[in-house]
């Protein structure tokens, strides 16, 4: 990624058939639709990672499908957050790494962790799993040579190696034993310089705001209905305060919108970019905002 603080604001995901004929424009081929949306946001969230490892063909797809400038996050696999539920995750953490996930390159912003509502509040756990991720891309492609032998053959890119580039890594909680330890849970990010994931959930989990590494991150499911209820005039105001704070202070930020289901979610995403690109906020470059 780019030196400085920039602030990055986009969607998660973007294959979605109701936004059909609103938000994609009738006609357009499905495989299109990924440029089409970079072309309008300075970030996506891939989350088909979540759901299954992807091929290294994927990667290198949207990879070249985005604008230079553009930045992927990318959703850690629900195999290692909900079924492994964050235990013995040696073998399914270099899979993941070696999927072909490295491939995005330059592309490539933080990896966010979702974990499932029943999951409390177990420090020895966290600490433990905090710790093995990969801080750089290097270590991400050493960790992937401990592939299972299923992965053979579909894992080339990431047995190269890769350039001692950071690799970011954000936490969104869902148990309300977080909040509960919420002072032990902020020293533990901070330690191993992970970002606390700022979740608007319509107050359904938890919502742990604090600033616990370099940078912030963002997800805003809803703010009165969960994945339904658009952001009015205010709810804009306050994430534009959100991301001109953090800025401010130096730290970049991502911002991703996951209200989907009335498609409003990349509507907010573009008018929350416009407001940032208002001549009274910082300067900003070629699709991003930047300090």
């Amino acid at each position: 990624m780019m030196g400085g603080a920039e602030a990055r604001v986009g969607i998660s995901g973007w294959l979605y058939p109701n936004w059909r004929g609103e938000f994609y424009p009738k006609g357009l081929r499905q495989a299109d639709e990924l440029a089409y949306a970079a072309r309008r946001l300075t970030s996506i969230e891939v989350n088909g990672s979540f759901y299954s490892l992807q091929r290294p063909a994927n990667w290198q797809r949207w990879r070249d499908a985005v604008p230079d400038d553009f930045v992927f996050a990318v959703k850690g696999p629900r195999f290692i957050t909900h079924i492994k539920r964050l235990g013995d995750i040696d073998g399914p953490l270099a899979n993941f790494l070696a999927s072909g996930v490295l491939a995005l390159g330059e592309k490539l912003g933080p990896v966010l962790w979702q974990l499932p509502p029943n999951l409390g509040f177990d420090e020895t756990l966290l600490d433990a799993f905090l710790a093995r991720l990969p801080r750089t891309h290097a270590a991400a492609a050493s960790l992937a040579r401990h592939r299972d032998a299923r992965m053979s053959g579909r894992t080339s890119y990431a047995l190269r190696a890769a350039p001692d580039r950071p690799l970011e890594h954000a936490v969104e909680v869902r148990h309300p034993s977080f909040e509960e330890h919420e002072t032990a849970w902020v020293s533990l990010l901070e330690r191993h310089r992970v970002a606390s994931v700022a979740a608007d959930t319509a107050g359904r989990y938890p919502r742990i705001d604090r600033t616990t590494a370099d940078f912030a991150y963002a997800r805003l499911h809803g703010d009165r209905e969960l994945y339904v209820s658009g952001y009015d005039d205010a709810g804009l105001d306050r994430w534009e305060a959100w991301v001109r704070g953090h800025l401010g202070a130096g730290r970049s930020a991502y911002v991703y919108f996951d209200n989907d289901v009335k498609v409003r979610a990349p509507f907010d995403a573009m008018a929350l970019i416009a407001r940032l690109r208002s001549p009274s906020g910082p300067p900003h470059a070629a699709g991003m905002v930047r300090r």
